[in-house]
């Protein structure tokens, strides 16, 4: 994410959580009109937007909300703040990088040490990349190469648990070329013959890397995926 995107994710919230404050909360503002209607209306949609993106902004859970609205309050309606605007704009910008950067150490770390831990349990092979699988079902079907487009049923999770993208779950296979997903996909993939299922624990080099992806998956983060080659799509 963007640090500047994330400023105004901080912003929009801020006017939320003010306006709430003010009026004595949600519950009590008053609709007497089609723009107090609409103002309302997207404060619901600027808030819960706000809350979604700040969920996966590295460091927001330690922000203070009291602060924040004090802050603002004071530069909308004109009165000294304690920092200039391009002083508040640099203060965040680095709050957020250094906080980013906290977060990808400790994925690293962490996953780093679970994948030294789990390519030890018998059944699980390692390959020169960091790749680690273990078979579930194996296959009697041919192998897909890079050019090769495939369908496969797959549940994708963190390394605690946490589900981040699942066909299984959506009930409908995926269709993709073999060399166009992320690398320790594609490897995996060319390894497999056509009706295996495995699971598989990737390296974050081998996964999203530094940038992650989502909202789910972090920087740095080793990725597991159970999958299943269903067929290579033919034509």
């Amino acid at each position: 994410m963007k640090n500047s995107i994330i400023y105004l994710l901080v912003v929009g919230l801020i006017v939320a959580t003010t306006s709430c404050q003010q009026g004595g909360g949600s519950s009590n503002v008053k609709m007497e009109t089609s723009v107090d209607s609409v103002s309302y209306a997207i404060g619901v949609l600027v808030g819960a937007n706000n809350k979604k993106q700040l969920e996966s902004a590295p460091g927001s859970s330690e922000m203070s909300m009291e602060i924040m609205s004090a802050a603002f309050r004071a530069a909308s309606l004109g009165e000294e703040a304690k920092l200039s605007e391009e002083e508040a704009n640099a203060m965040v910008q680095r709050y957020f990088q250094e906080a980013g950067n906290r977060e990808a150490q400790a994925n690293l770390e962490e996953g780093n040490k679970f994948l030294e831990e789990n390519k030890t349990r018998e059944g699980v092979t390692t390959t020169e990349s960091g790749l680690q699988y273990e078979v579930l079902t194996e296959g009697t079907g041919e192998k897909p190469t890079a050019a090769d487009r495939v369908r496969v049923h797959y549940h994708g999770t963190l390394i605690d648990g946490t589900v981040f993208d699942s066909s299984v779950d959506r009930g409908e296979p995926a269709v993709f070329g073999v060399g166009q997903v992320i690398p320790g996909w594609t490897e995996a993939l060319q390894l497999m013959p056509v009706g295996s299922k495995w699971k598989v624990y990737l390296p974050s080099d081998i996964a999203y890397g530094e940038r992650g992806a989502g909202g789910e998956i972090g920087p740095n983060s080793a990725l597991i995926f159970e999958v299943e080659l269903l067929e290579i799509v033919k034509g």
